[in-house]
């Protein structure tokens, strides 16, 4: 059979096309810190769901957690795979709590990025946070970087909850590309445009 070197090229521009899709992430899902009631109406979370829902070809997913004030990784992961279906083609916002659910669960699962807000590494002394079982052993920060094809995080050095030490110890163990500030607290603001920001490009350049 013969094909003409025209359409051959098409096909060829096609499965090009085909293949880039593919490696575009379709949806974010947002895991947010532990306490956080209402969601939608919690910090940034809703709003950045709606800006996210914005972009062409993603959707963004965003839950009340189960055990919100504890955010037990037992409870929390589970939840992520199987509710959230977190995968290949997810973008992982974790902020504070959420943030260390989505390292723990990027030690065993691959996902298109993990977008670390407010991260840390201990239990910080604190007995809520020894109870939710995210500190109870090594990080494995060599899986979560060959389980994630993009690391991202943003800190603030008067973070009034985090030791700056502890979210450089997460940049530097996971080569992560760090937005570093001086003035954003933990970030509980209303609207995030940054990370907004991020979710995009990853989207538009895949």
């Amino acid at each position: 059979m013969h094909i003409s070197p025209q359409r051959y090229l098409r096909c060829v521009e096609s499965l090009i096309q085909c293949n880039a899709e593919e490696m575009k992430p379709s949806k974010a899902v947002i895991v947010p810190g532990n306490g956080a009631g209402s969601v939608e109406h919690c910090n940034w979370y809703g709003w950045a769901k709606k800006q996210i829902d914005k972009i062409a070809g993603m959707s963004c997913l965003l839950r009340n957690m189960p055990d919100p004030v504890t955010a037990r990784e037992s409870i929390w992961l589970p939840f992520m795979e199987k509710e959230l279906q977190c995968d290949e083609k997810t973008i992982i916002i974790g902020h504070s709590s959420g943030a260390a659910a989505a390292m723990r669960y990027a030690e065993v699962h691959k996902v298109y990025a993990i977008v670390l807000v407010g991260a840390y590494t201990s239990d910080l002394g604190d007995e809520n946070e020894k109870e939710s079982g995210y500190f109870s052993r090594p990080w494995q920060w060599d899986r979560i970087r060959s389980n994630c094809g993009h690391i991202v995080q943003f800190g603030s050095m008067d973070d009034p909850f985090l030791p700056w030490s502890e979210q450089q110890q997460v940049t530097e163990s996971l080569q992560a590309q760090l937005y570093e500030y001086t003035d954003r607290g933990h970030f509980q603001n209303t609207q995030f445009p940054e990370l907004v920001r991020v979710v995009r490009e990853m989207a538009e350049s895949g």
